[in-house]
């Protein structure tokens, strides 16, 4: 199928094999995660849990959103401003510029078209009313980061430039993305977006990645940053907490605004999601700056209720003196003009189930989809 992508071959994979992150047959973490992040006394969740209804897995309708698009006709203030557009999909608007993060306009998280984890939230506008982005930034390759059909529809009718981990270019371009707008980066590696001043700069994650069943690990995960002159911005991807995001802060900090996963936890997979609680470590570790929490909203990949991440944040934050950005979907936000945290997604039906339970598909070993 199309949509499992494509192997890296030739000098691309060459390259990969180069990488010090390689270590033979993969990619692999810096090192083993830190003590107490995955409990290895919790069992990782059977197929029976995964597929049952309960737990408010999913609001009972709509979540309330904005359609961006009067809002971008207006000048920038500050020369940052953010919108959140579902899950980890993000339009950044940085000094004149425009960067779109892991953009999933997709309905499932999945391979296919009739299973999987199905959206239970539209994105605000569809893709062809989105105005023109200097360049798209992926994280790595799992279904709700890396969307087929968007990616598919971004090579037919723009020319926008892709910046991406080792290894996931070969997707890219299996999907019809031309090989001269690819550029894939090591951590470490950065690369000067042409006409625009940003510099984007891939660094470390503690993840994992694969579309299928035998390709576990084969293309690099990545946190992202976007500098221009002016401000600097954090994107997590997807990862556990990792005592990396010090080194980061030191060598790409600070950040005016941090873009942390914050949804689809559970204590066996520790190691490799944040959840809320881990969030707010991780905004300490990277030096603070305005925290706009994404991986939510959207899908439902955990066994936690859908709002828990924020309502968890919102009770923590305040103690921490952790400044949030939580706006609606769809709701441009400047960093820079932080106001106080209005709870928009309370006051849904509180008997709300898990959307088409039965649809999701059967969970393979190393679970590169759903659970990401």
């Amino acid at each position: 199928m199309n949509s499992f992508g494509k192997r890296a071959l030739g000098a691309r994979l060459e390259r990969m094999r180069a990488s010090t992150m390689w270590d033979g047959q993969g990619f692999r973490n810096v090192h083993p995660a830190l003590p107490g992040l995955r409990d290895a006394t919790v069992p990782r969740p059977t197929l029976k849990e995964f597929l049952s209804s309960g737990g408010r897995r999913a609001p009972a309708g709509p979540l309330p959103s904005l359609d961006p698009r009067e809002a971008w006709s207006r000048p920038v203030q500050s020369g940052l401003r953010a919108t959140w557009l579902g899950h980890s999909t993000v339009l950044i608007e940085i000094d004149g510029h425009r960067v779109l993060t892991d953009p999933v306009w997709g309905t499932r998280a999945s391979p296919f078209r009739l299973l999987g984890p199905k959206r239970f939230q539209p994105v605000p506008l569809r893709l062809r009313q989105m105005p023109e982005v200097d360049v798209v930034v992926i994280s790595h390759d799992h279904y709700d980061h890396l969307d087929y059909p968007t990616i598919r529809a971004l090579a037919k009718h723009s020319a926008v430039p892709f910046v991406t981990s080792l290894g996931v270019g070969a997707h890219l371009q299996a999907w019809g993305v031309a090989a001269e707008r690819i550029t894939e980066l090591d951590w470490w590696e950065s690369h000067r977006v042409p006409n625009t001043g940003l510099t984007i700069t891939a660094a470390p994650s503690q993840h994992f990645s694969g579309r299928g069943f035998k390709d576990r690990n084969a293309t690099l995960w990545s946190s992202m940053v976007v500098q221009s002159e002016q401000h600097r911005v954090f994107f997590s991807g997807d990862t556990g907490l990792t005592t990396e995001y010090a080194t980061i802060r030191e060598r790409l900090g600070p950040f005016d605004l941090v873009m942390l996963e914050v949804g689809a936890f559970h204590p066996a997979w520790g190691d490799i999601h944040l959840g809320p609680v881990n969030a707010l470590k991780a905004h300490a570790l990277l030096g603070g700056g305005a925290f706009l929490p994404v991986h939510w909203g959207t899908f439902s990949l955990a066994m936690h209720a859908w709002d828990e991440p924020v309502e968890t944040l919102l009770q923590l934050a305040p103690s921490q003196g952790t400044p949030l950005l939580m706006p609606r979907l769809g709701e441009a936000v400047e960093p820079a003009h932080l106001g106080a945290v209005v709870p928009w997604w309370r006051g849904l039906d509180e008997g709300a189930q898990s959307p088409c339970p039965a649809e999701a598909p059967t969970i393979q070993r190393e679970l590169p989809w759903p659970l990401d």
